[in-house]
């Protein structure tokens, strides 16, 4: 019994597919693993985007809640600049997951606060239990909470 291509070498295997599609081999195609990657892919773009969320909404709690720490800020609006960035380019190369960052942002803040309860030595009672944050403000570049 011969090692599937796909288990062997997930490049060549990936190479092959999309031969074997350009050609109209479609008989040959492996359909199973290829419809299992394509769902991966999509999976893989919703975790990227949560976390990055995540990382967000911890340095604006940071900056909401923490004790001042002047030394630090510069550091976290760096972070959230960086962050904002990033989520906004994988928001445009996969518009449809725009439509479920509230969902996303309910799913990871209590993550968030996790975080942001061991960075700064607050309590976590100390973050507000739903997020202060809506999904615009966290992807609007020129928000940023009081401090």
């Amino acid at each position: 019994m011969t090692t599937p291509l796909y288990e062997t070498d997930f490049y060549a295997w990936t190479r092959r597919q999309a031969a074997l599609m350009r050609a109209q081999e479609f008989e040959a195609v492996d359909w199973h693993n290829l419809i299992e990657e394509i769902e991966t892919l999509g999976r893989s773009d919703k975790r990227e985007v949560a976390n990055r969320l995540e990382v967000l909404m911890l340095h604006l709690l940071k900056l909401t809640y923490q004790p001042r720490a002047p030394r630090f800020t510069r550091g976290w609006h760096n972070t959230i600049a960086e962050q904002r960035q990033r989520l906004l380019r994988l928001l445009r190369e996969s518009p449809s997951l725009r439509a479920q960052l509230s969902e996303i942002i309910t799913d990871v803040y209590p993550d968030a606060i996790k975080s942001a309860a061991r960075e700064t030595g607050l309590d976590a009672s100390t973050f507000p239990a739903g997020c202060p944050y809506t999904a615009e403000q966290i992807l609007d570049e020129a928000f940023w909470p009081p401090t």
